[in-house]
């Protein structure tokens, strides 16, 4: 078997649309992973960005399944000494709605800088208005 390489200035990329109105918030964000890093292509190459572009709507709407809206947490650190930082989900997706999508997505990305180039290629919107509808996005159910 020859392997085939695929320059990634010349890769096909097109536009998918995710609505995550009713939908957990794992499976949108498993489904959004995936298509980032382009498994769903037969091009795939696991060191390549080969990847399509995610638009995900209805984030505040993401829910998640038994009481894991009071006991799910979130924590981040200031830097300063004692700065570690706990949040619920509920008082997160009611500060910032697009956050606990957006940290789902990046927990399902490799570490290191692909998954930081990856991550740039998913825009996460609260509501149902979006401004790539001049890239004709095609809609994927999860």
């Amino acid at each position: 078997m020859k392997t085939i390489f695929v320059n990634e200035q010349e890769a096909k990329r097109d536009w998918f649309v995710i609505d995550a109105q009713g939908k957990p918030v794992g499976r949108v964000a498993a489904k959004a992973a995936a298509m980032l890093r382009g498994k769903h292509k037969v091009s795939f190459a696991p060191h390549q960005e080969m990847g399509d572009y995610i638009v995900i709507i209805n984030a505040d709407k993401a829910i998640v399944t038994g009481n894991k809206t009071n006991k799910k947490l979130y924590h981040h650190h200031t830097g300063f000494v004692g700065g570690l930082r706990t949040v619920t989900f509920a008082k997160l997706i009611e500060r910032h709605p697009t956050r606990p999508v957006m940290l789902a997505i990046k927990g399902m990305l490799p570490n290191g800088s692909l998954g930081r180039k990856l991550l740039t290629n998913v825009k996460v919107y609260a509501g149902e208005a979006h401004p790539h509808t001049a890239q004709n996005p095609q809609v994927v159910e999860v």
